[in-house]
Parts: structure tokens; sequence; C-alpha cells
């Protein structure tokens, strides 16, 4: 019996570290018919920012829990990372909204007006891809009929998601 529980604790474990090792962030594009926005919410594993903050700013001491330039430095690089343009490729102008830290994530927001007349979207989703080649960003677009997504790998640069059919 208490080999077994042992053996159990040890999967456990193993699983959880494992499943840290899956470099990925997502982030949810929201269209608000109430206010009129597309709003745009990022999160990213809390351990992944600082390490990243770490790397890209040579900063030894990258605590985003009690360092409030370690949370700006990361929310600029992750805000700078993405980019939202019309199917023709007119970009979207993106305002930042803040940022915030939650449990083991780490949250950034920007918003924009919603273009009249929009049949897509072309994103650009590149955080932590330098860093990791193996970083998977996924972006899932709701209000705009059922949810779509973006999975977007290293190679990736601007992928595209249409509206055109929607009612």
């Amino acid at each position: 019996m208490r080999s077994a529980l042992v053996a159990i604790v040890l999967v456990m474990s193993v699983g959880s570290a494992a499943a840290h090792q899956l470099k990925s962030a997502v982030t949810t594009i929201l269209f608000n018919q109430r206010t009129g926005n597309i709003e745009v919410m990022h999160r990213f594993v809390l351990h992944d920012a600082e390490h990243a903050v770490g790397e890209l700013f040579n900063k030894r001491q990258a605590d985003i829990h009690t360092d409030e330039e370690t949370r700006a430095l990361f929310a600029a690089y992750a805000l700078e990372s993405f980019r939202l343009a019309t199917l023709s490729g007119k970009e979207l102008p993106l305002e930042a909204v803040g940022y915030q830290v939650d449990g083991r994530d780490f949250w950034v927001y920007q918003e924009t007006a919603i273009p009249s007349e929009l049949q897509g979207l072309a994103v650009r989703q590149k955080a932590l891809q330098e860093l990791w080649p193996e970083q998977q960003n996924l972006v899932n677009i709701e209000g705009k009929g059922e949810i779509k997504s973006l999975q977007f790998n290293a190679k990736d640069d601007w992928l595209k998601v249409s509206f055109t059919n929607e009612p």
C-alpha cells in the first residue's frame, strides 16, 4: 500500500514537472458589443514571464509578484509582441489597459474599437518565441459566432480568420 502511494506521488510530480515544460500562452480576443470594443487578454505562466524578463532585459531579480518594474517590463514586451489588423492589412491601434498577477498567471490587457464592416482579422502573436522556439501561442476569438482559434508556432508570422460566414 505504501509503495503504491509513493508511486502515485512520483507520477504526479513527474507529470507536473513535464506539464510546465510545455511553453505556452493563451490570448483571448473578445468582441464586446456592449462596449463597442475588441478586448484582448493575454495569459502567461508567471514563471515563464519572470524567466523571460531575466533573459530579455538582463534582469537578475525578475520577481513579478513583488516588483512593479518587472511587471511593467514584461507587460510592455507582451504588448509589443502582439498585433491585430484587418484582412486587408490595416493595423488596428491597440491601447494598453493594464496587467495583473492572478495566482500562477500574469495577465496583460489591451483594447481597440471594433471597426465597422470587419470581415475578419489578421493576428500576430510572437511572444516568447524568440527565447523558446517550442513556445506555442494559442489565440481564441470570441463574440463573432463560434469561437475560432489560431495556434502560433515559432515559424508563424501573421495568421488570419474570416467572419464572412457569421450571421
